[in-house]
């Protein structure tokens, strides 16, 4: 339990609310920061602005998905103010405060390691990548649906990447009965698209792969599908970039060539952010609960 422990909440999205939900029914003392324009107020839960003070009284400090930009700019869409992350609020935290934030820019690795504040990134770990490829797998198949005339069932689909997101993506597709082809780096990923029953190919050969593809899935966050790429594939192509921005699509050309390529990064927390959600909140409060106790603070 967190009974006397202060979580502070600064910015967020619909999948913040179940994380705190779980602190408060947890006991812990909970603010808000960024949530002026909930809709629903949550019993339990505190307002507060953003400030040195508030900070100070954190025993928890959870960001959202996308921690800060390389400014310390805070996304909330909850409120319309502008939320920034200063390297005076992150002095005012305690030494035994914890810091979550799904990934985290090198603006926030760097304060929190000047300061010795304990940061955790969740989408590092593995347990909520892989549970978070479910909502991410079953947004990329709505996508795919609304954006195309055929069905999945029998199309050429290319899949670029074979982490945990890919994986999960490329087994649906082929049991589904799209015809699935793999671009990954490696022997050992070959031998895992094999396992699968999928083609595979190296990542150097996606020109010479697209030229029949009906779509293309990356999850690679870094520029692969290049213009000589783009160049090859048909002009009804669908492309889905779910890499985090800027993907790993050369927009420009792929809007020149009159392409479709969307880029649609954060699947989870837009067609299912309840699930999306409750997996951040099983992992933080669990992190919470383990970590406090280690410092004898539970």
């Amino acid at each position: 339990m967190l009974e006397g422990k202060h979580v502070v909440f600064l910015g967020g999205d619909a999948r913040q609310l179940e994380v705190i939900k779980s602190c408060i029914q947890m006991d812990a003392r909970v603010s808000l920061i960024g949530y002026d324009n909930l809709q629903s107020p949550l019993s339990g839960a505190t307002l507060k602005e953003l400030s040195a003070d508030v900070l100070r009284q954190a025993d928890v400090l959870v960001l959202p998905i996308i921690g800060t930009d390389e400014y310390g700019m805070v996304n909330s869409v909850f409120t319309s103010k502008t939320l920034v992350l200063t390297e005076e609020h992150v002095a005012a935290l305690p030494k035994h405060c914890l810091m979550f934030a799904g990934m985290a820019t090198q603006y926030l690795k760097n304060l929190c390691q000047k300061y010795q504040i304990a940061l955790f990134e969740l989408m590092e770990r593995d347990d909520v990548a892989i549970y978070n490829s479910i909502p991410t797998v079953e947004g990329a198949l709505m996508m795919a649906i609304q954006n195309t005339d055929i069905t999945i069932h029998g199309s050429e689909c290319i899949v670029l990447g074979l982490g945990r997101c890919g994986m999960s993506l490329a087994r649906t597709l082929h049991a589904i009965g799209a015809r699935v082809k793999v671009g990954v780096r490696g022997s050992a990923y070959k031998a895992r698209v094999f396992e699968m029953g999928m083609e595979s190919f190296d990542i150097e050969d996606l020109a010479q792969y697209v030229r029949n593809a009906d779509l293309i899935f990356n999850t690679i966050p870094a520029l692969i599908i290049t213009s000589t790429v783009l160049a090859q594939v048909p002009h009804d192509v669908v492309i889905l970039d779910l890499a985090s921005k800027p993907g790993g699509v050369d927009y420009t050309f792929a809007e020149k060539r009159g392409i479709k390529a969307i880029l649609a990064p954060s699947l989870p927390g837009i067609v299912a952010p309840k699930t999306a959600g409750r997996i951040l909140a099983r992992t933080i409060t669990q992190l919470m609960t383990t970590e406090l106790q280690k410092e004898g603070a539970v």
